[in-house]
């Protein structure tokens, strides 16, 4: 299993916005993230930061799958007006955050 993790940031006073979004999440775009082998993806909020994660079991299968798809694209469209997010131009998905600590440690 892999993990990946990104950050954003709310645009001011959109926060109910963003919830609503996600709460109404279209099925076209969660068959995409299962598609691409995506669970236990959860998303936080500090005020207006942002803060998701998620578990695959290839982090470069599941960005191809979502870089190569149109309703990727339409989503990250609509959430332009709620929320900024830095795109990593390699992948054309958000910028995965590096990982410090786990525990416990994992055998390898």
């Amino acid at each position: 299993m892999e993990r990946f993790a990104w950050k954003a940031r709310l645009l001011p006073g959109m926060l109910e916005e963003y919830r609503k979004r996600h709460d109404l999440i279209w099925p076209e775009m969660s068959k995409v993230l299962d598609d691409a082998g995506i669970r236990n993806y959860t998303i936080w909020t500090d005020g207006a930061e942002l803060f998701g994660y998620y578990e695959c079991d290839s982090v470069a299968y599941a960005a191809g799958v979502q870089a190569q798809s149109p309703v990727v694209d339409k989503w990250n469209e609509y959430m332009k007006d709620v929320m900024v997010m830095d795109f990593d131009p390699e992948t054309g998905t958000s910028v995965r955050l590096k990982q410090v600590f786990l525990h416990p440690k994992e055998s390898r």
